[in-house]
Order: C-alpha cells, then sequence, then structure tokens
C-alpha cells in the first residue's frame, strides 16, 4: 500500500483485501460488514442496558441490514441515475457489471460480480427508518421512534466505517487542493477528471461521524433523552446530515446529480436530498418533549 508523503500523499492501494481471480474480497464490502458489527454490538449493550429482550437482536439485525442496503441501493439510482432502471435493470438489482467474457453466477453472460458499489446514503437512511417501523409492529408493539432513537445511536461508528471504505476504493474523492494532506487518488475514476491532489473528503466525512458517534453515546446515557421519543433521532439525523452538507463543499459531483439538475438551486445532490432530513431532525428533537416513553 504505496504511500509517498512529499507536498501531498500519493494513494494507490489495491481495493481488494484478496484477489484470486475467481474470488475477490473488497475492502470496501469488509466496511460494510464492519459497520453492521459495530452496530450489532453496540446495540447489545442498549439492549442489555434496558433490560430488553437480546432475541430480538437478530430479526432487528435482519432487518435493518435489509432495508439499509436495499435504500441504498435503490437511492443510489433514483436519485443519481434513474434511467438505469430501464437501461441497466440488471445493474440495479444485481450486484454485477456488464463485461464482456465474463459469467457471474454461474448464468449471467457477460456480466462480472462487482459487489454493491453504488450505495447512496440518504436511500440507506429512509430504508433504515422504513425497516425499523416493520420491526417495531412486528416486535415491539410500540412506536417505531423508540427503536430508531437507539439506531441513531449506534449508526455514526458504522458510517464511519463505510467512508473509510470509499477512501479505500479511491471513491467520493474530494476537489482539488494543494493543502500538504490532500491526497492523489491515482486509481480514482475518470469522470472526475485529471488525476491531482484533493481533498480527502471522504475522511473529512468519516471523522465527522466519528465525532457524532461519540456525542450521540454521550447524550444517550442521559436519560432525559432516552424518554424523550424521537430526541435522538432528532440530534442524529440533523447532525449527520449537516456533516454531509458541509462536506459535500468539498467533494466532487457523483454520477448524473438527477435531482440537483431538477431543481438547479446551486447545490448538488448529496445537499439537496440533506436538507430534508435536517429540517426532520429540527422537528423531532423540539417535539420529543410531548412524547415520553414510560415502559409498561
Amino acid at each position: 500500500m504505496p504511500i509517498h508523503l512529499f507536498s501531498f500523499i500519493t494513494w494507490d492501494p489495491s481495493p481488494y483485501l484478496v484477489d484470486l481471480g475467481f474470488l475477490k474480497i473488497h475492502y470496501y464490502s469488509l466496511c460494510w460488514i464492519l459497520a453492521f458489527v459495530i452496530g450489532w454490538y453496540m446495540m447489545a449493550k442498549i439492549f442489555r442496558q434496558e433490560n430488553e429482550k437480546k432475541e430480538l437482536l437478530d430479526p432487528l439485525f435482519l432487518y435493518v441490514f435489509i432495508g439499509c442496503i436495499l435504500g441504498a441501493r435503490l437511492g443510489e439510482f433514483i436519485f443519481y441515475d434513474p434511467k438505469a432502471f430501464i437501461d441497466r435493470p440488471i445493474e440495479v438489482l444485481l450486484p454485477v457489471a456488464y463485461s464482456p467474457g465474463h459469467t457471474a453466477f454461474g448464468f449471467l453472460q457477460d456480466y462480472e460480480f462487482v459487489g454493491f458499489q453504488g450505495l447512496a446514503s440518504h436511500g440507506a437512511a429512509l430504508g433504515v427508518i422504513i425497516s425499523a417501523y416493520f420491526f417495531s409492529r412486528k416486535y415491539l408493539k410500540r412506536s417505531a421512534l423508540w427503536i430508531l432513537d437507539r439506531i441513531a445511536v449506534v449508526v455514526p461508528l458504522g458510517g464511519a466505517a463505510v467512508r473509510f471504505g470509499n477512501f479505500m476504493n479511491s471513491e467520493i474523492v474530494g476537489k482539488p487542493s494543494d493543502l500538504p494532506w490532500a491526497v492523489k487518488f491515482l486509481a480514482q475514476s475518470s469522470s472526475y477528471g485529471e488525476v491531482v491532489p484533493r481533498h480527502p473528503a471522504q475522511l473529512y466525512e468519516a471523522l465527522g461521524y466519528i465525532i457524532l458517534g461519540f456525542i450521540m453515546w454521550t447524550l444517550y446515557q442521559k436519560i432525559q433523552y432516552r424518554k424523550q421519543m424521537g430526541a435522538l433521532l432528532g440530534v442524529f439525523l440533523f447532525f449527520l446530515f449537516l456533516i454531509r452538507f458541509i462536506v459535500e463543499f468539498f467533494k466532487e459531483n457523483q454520477g448524473k446529480e438527477a435531482v440537483a439538475e431538477t431543481i438547479n438551486v446551486g447545490l448538488n445532490n448529496g445537499q439537496i436530498l440533506s436538507i430534508p432530513f435536517m429540517l426532520i431532525g429540527l422537528y423531532l428533537f423540539i417535539s420529543s418533549k410531548n412524547r415520553i416513553f414510560n415502559r409498561a
């Protein structure tokens, strides 16, 4: 993993931890796994602290995993490349990419297994919210805000892991920069333009999420915020997407920016999509005093 430090950092790692030709294990995929492992252990600690049934952890994990991945995948194409649903439906639904001469899963000719590389965080957020609603209806028989408040505590550190995976993939790169910590991503996509030193925007975002993770855990320890349903979720939504909004100023635009091109207000996709989440977060926090949870 060669890194040469002069006036900037040259970054050219392999995106694979293992590459046997027929088997490729991406750092990015491992970072997603790490995100869910972190979430599971933190949620297990929360359940123990609140005397919740540990048997609920596995179905909760399954619901959130499916909601997160499905929401992130669909969000990638809905928000950034809606034409793909017509032009490349196989790539939307399956973790493959068109590649003449390859065979994926033993039956897809001219397609190569690449993993789910296009995942939108705004879609993931919506997917988790929807899956938490269905989980609550089936297993908890209480407002989905209760479980979403707790999910909000564990998500930021997982989000930081995913952004580190983006860094390993040399994707979601920043704008050109002459700062001493600028990074020259030799493996960046040609769609970003010339290979020059850039802001390591992925690491900016990851650092913001780590700080938010510690803040969320500290707030969770205060019983008043646990009881005010929606308070923790509100703090999480506002600050996570505020971080995203700010970091977008340092990022190159991603994909075709379908939403930004439609609305055309001088902001990019990530910023426009973050504003509703921030407003919802503010509303949830301010109104949470009217939603006090008392265990029966």
